[in-house]
């Protein structure tokens, strides 16, 4: 099976979260802020995961070994899947970034194919896929 790599629009590299702080904390966030450390919120929010990333940098690169992960984006086309289901083979999808399922994938072929879907990141296929495989996804 050939599996391609999703090439994202540019401005389209990033997933929005919502998190909530105290109030105590926010202030000191708009102090550094305006104290000029960081050039917004945002900015210092990003600064810290990346901080706590680069941190425990170790403890991802073995677990994604020992899991047996995709390390960034993976696409999965309707010819790979068509491909799996000729050969009479089931996908196990471990993805740690982004794993795309293609729009012309049918419900249909998605669960003669994908055994399972673990994605830490991002999914992104079909709300009709999505729903035909979410015993599957975990």
């Amino acid at each position: 099976m050939s599996v391609h790599e999703l090439r994202r629009k540019s401005g389209d590299s990033s997933e929005k979260i919502t998190i909530n702080l105290g109030v105590v904390d926010l202030g000191q966030i708009d102090l550094l802020v305006q104290e000029g450390f960081y050039s917004n919120r945002t900015d210092l929010i990003r600064t810290a995961i990346r901080n706590q990333l680069a941190k425990h940098a170790d403890v991802v690169r073995e677990t994604v070994t020992r899991k047996s992960f995709v390390l960034g984006l993976e696409h999965y086309s309707r010819t790979d899947l068509e491909a799996l289901q000729s050969a009479g083979e089931m996908l196990q999808i471990q993805v740690l970034g982004m794993a795309s399922i293609a729009d012309d994938v049918t419900p249909e072929l998605a669960l003669a194919t994908i055994e399972s879907v673990v994605v830490l990141g991002a999914l992104n296929a079909s709300k009709a896929v999505k729903a035909a495989l979410a015993d599957r996804i975990h």
